[in-house]
This record gives C-alpha cells, structure tokens and sequence, in this order.
C-alpha cells in the first residue's frame, strides 16, 4: 500500500517531459526537497560500511518519504548461497519518513541530509524517474556490492535528473583499493576483514578512482558536498544547497565477538604445529591425525575459493590465494590416512612457494601465511628421516662350559 501511495504522488510522464512555466506548478515544486540521506554505520555486520536513501519532501502537501534501494530478504530461500554467487536481488521502497528516522534511532546511528539544489524542472523529472523505478514491474535488481548497491543507485538518479551534468572535485588523497576502502570501514571487526580478504581476489588490490569508491555512502557524502551542477546554458551551481543533521548520533552498544584475531588464532595453530612436530620427533613417527586436519582446512577453503571464482562479483573471480588453499589436498587424504606414497609431499612446497610470491600483487587475509607455514612444517617432517627408537637387543647370558 505505501507503494501504491507513493506512485500515486507521481506526475504523468507528459507533465515531465514539459517545460514548467504555468505558475501553480512551480509554486507547488518550489515546496518540494529533494535529499541526499547518508547513515552511519552500526554494529551488525552488514551495516559497517553505512547507508545511503533519498528523501522526497513536500513541504506543502505534508508529505515526507524515504527512498531505500537497500531492501532485502535476509530470510529467501538460500539468500547465504545466493549473495556469495552475487546473485542477491535488493529491492527500492518508499515509506514514510518517521520509520526511516525511528529504525537509525534505534541503532543511535546518525542520519546527515543534504538537500540537493535542484531546479523545479531537475524536480519534476526526478520525480516522475523515481515514480517509474517504484512501480513492482521495475524495482528490482541486481545487488553489486562495489558496482551497483544503494549508494550508487541514489547516486545515479540524482545525476539522471540533472539538466547539464555534475562535476566533482578531485581528492588529493592517495588512491585506494578496494580493499583499502573496506578495511577502513571493518576496523575494529578483525573477523569481518578476514572474511572479506578471503574472498576479494587480486582485482580488489588495484587502484580506485573517485567515482568507483563512491560506492561507500560517506565517500558518496563527501563527493556532493563539494559538487557541482553544470547546466546545459553553461551555468554553475552547487549541488548541495544545506547540510543538516535529520537523526543525531546516539548510544551504539557494541556486540562482544570472537575474543582472538584471526592472527593469533595462526599464531595458536603455528604453535600446535610445533608442539606436534616435536613429539613426533622424540617418538620417532609422525601423525597421520594431524595430517588429516590441516589437508581438510585446506581443500575446504579451496572450494570455497573456487566456488567464488564463479560468482558473478568481479573482484572474487581471480584468487592468487587459490595456489595454496585448493580442493586438491582432498584427494590426497584417503592415500595420507593409509600411509601409502602420494605426490601431495611433493606439490606442496611448490604450492606454497607459488602462494608467497602471489602475496606480492595480493593483500591475503589476515594469518594465512601463517596457516602456510604450518603446511610447510608437514611436507618437512614427512620428507625428514625422523629418528625411529631401535628396539633394544636382548642380553644373552654368558654359560660356562665345563673343561
């Protein structure tokens, strides 16, 4: 129904598509905002990296919306599975402004507007544009995190609108990745980072440019308060004409996680590697148990990596991670468990060696180089002539011959 109402609220195409000269209708635009809304983040994980709506206001009319392009389904059938193959649809919708401010109050997440200067006309089309993208027959769509989620669909409607075009300042800053931006935005969260590293590939490292890295709302925030609308009469003029606080910031309570970094985590298990590899020496043999659990670590994350190689997010296609951790090591356990010969021995220190200078071109996630090692230290002690403990000869005793 809030759909259908808001829709109800658009002009007709033909209204759009002419030039706005009879009075009544630019006095009723004039009472109409536009606005950029940009959330800050919050704890759960799927807010770290922030929000970004729109907001359609008639200052007459009384009415006040919100425009979300960032609706999901967390609970559809295989979402998990789906969004690791980027094929998670979202979804925009319209609904009065008060849910929108009582859902961040709720998180104490602040809410900045910035009210774009448009003119009645620039009004009128985003309007009947947004009117067009709401119906149900167009509001779906293919969710990209880095290419085409919320923030840039806000972003590109309001660049759709504008009767010129909107030019933005450069940064002087450095050129960031990909995985720089999310890094920035997953401090504090070690686990989130780690996630995120195993899955972004060799692409996720190259350089940005301000455009692309305006996929995260407050970079698109930023990027409009020093723009500029070119119009087509070559006039110049501020995108943004007033910055306001909608939502002040509040108390956010912090969700206690995992207590150990994925660094000591490959710490801990570097020393388990080590303490195993001792008694395996002092007993003279080493233990297929343990084989058996750093092989299946590291086929299962190889399938992992190779079922991402396929997904339709374009920076997890090309994994140098993948030269280390592959499902080739489970084809090999059946063969380890029996204590049988088996080329694994042999692959590995070549896969590894791979995997280090792979490590030039590709941030890995936090102590993977560690996990690394450890799997070294296995094709060390299995290529080692292990000291193995000479069973004692038995003493004869001397006899006496009588002479």
């Amino acid at each position: 129904m809030l759909l259908l109402a808001f829709c109800m609220l658009m002009p007709a195409k033909a209204a759009a598509q002419q030039t706005v000269t009879d009075s009544t209708l630019q006095a009723s635009l004039d009472s109409v905002e536009f606005s950029l809304l940009t959330c800050q983040p919050h704890d759960e994980i799927y807010s770290l990296y922030g929000h970004t709506a729109l907001r359609y206001r008639d200052l007459q009319k009384k009415e006040d919306w919100a425009i979300n392009y960032g609706v999901f389904n967390f609970h559809a059938p295989y979402f998990t599975l789906r969004f690791i193959f980027g094929l998670t649809d979202y979804w925009v919708e319209a609904y009065p402004i008060h849910r929108f401010y009582a859902e961040y109050q709720s998180y104490g997440s602040q809410v900045t507007e910035q009210v774009l200067n448009l003119t009645a006309m620039e009004k009128l089309t985003l309007l009947h544009a947004l009117g067009e993208n709401i119906r149900p027959e167009n509001r779906v769509y293919r969710y990209n995190y880095f290419y085409d989620n919320c923030t840039t669909r806000a972003r590109d409607m309001v660049e759709r609108c504008v009767h010129g075009v909107v030019q933005y300042e450069e940064r002087t800053d450095e050129q960031k990745t990909y995985r720089d931006l999310v890094h920035a935005c997953t401090e504090g969260h070690p686990w989130a980072a780690f996630g995120n590293d195993l899955l972004l590939g060799v692409k996720s490292d190259l350089p940005t440019d301000l455009r692309q890295q305006e996929f995260l709302p407050a970079n698109l925030m930023n990027d409009f308060e020093h723009a500029y609308i070119l119009d087509t009469d070559g006039n110049r003029r501020p995108l943004v004409k007033d910055t306001r606080t909608l939502v002040p910031a509040g108390k956010q309570t912090a969700q206690s996680g995992f207590p150990l970094s994925p660094m000591w985590c490959g710490v801990i298990l570097l020393l388990v590697s080590l303490a195993v590899l001792a008694v395996e020496w002092k007993r003279g043999k080493s233990f297929v148990w343990w084989d058996i659990v750093l092989m299946a670590a590291q086929g299962l994350t190889g399938v992992l990596l190779t079922v991402m190689v396929f997904s339709q997010h374009p920076t997890t296609s090309l994994n140098l991670q993948l030269l280390l951790f592959n499902p080739l090591p489970l084809l090999f356990i059946n063969k380890v468990y029996r204590r049988k010969p088996t080329h694994y021995w042999n692959l590995l220190p070549v896969m590894t060696l791979l995997f280090y200078i792979g490590g030039i071109w590709q941030d890995y996630a936090e102590g993977m180089e560690i996990v690394a090692l450890c799997l070294l230290l296995r094709y060390w002690i299995h290529t080692k002539d292990v000291p193995s403990k000479a069973v004692k000869p038995v003493k004869q005793k001397k006899t006496s011959h009588a002479k």
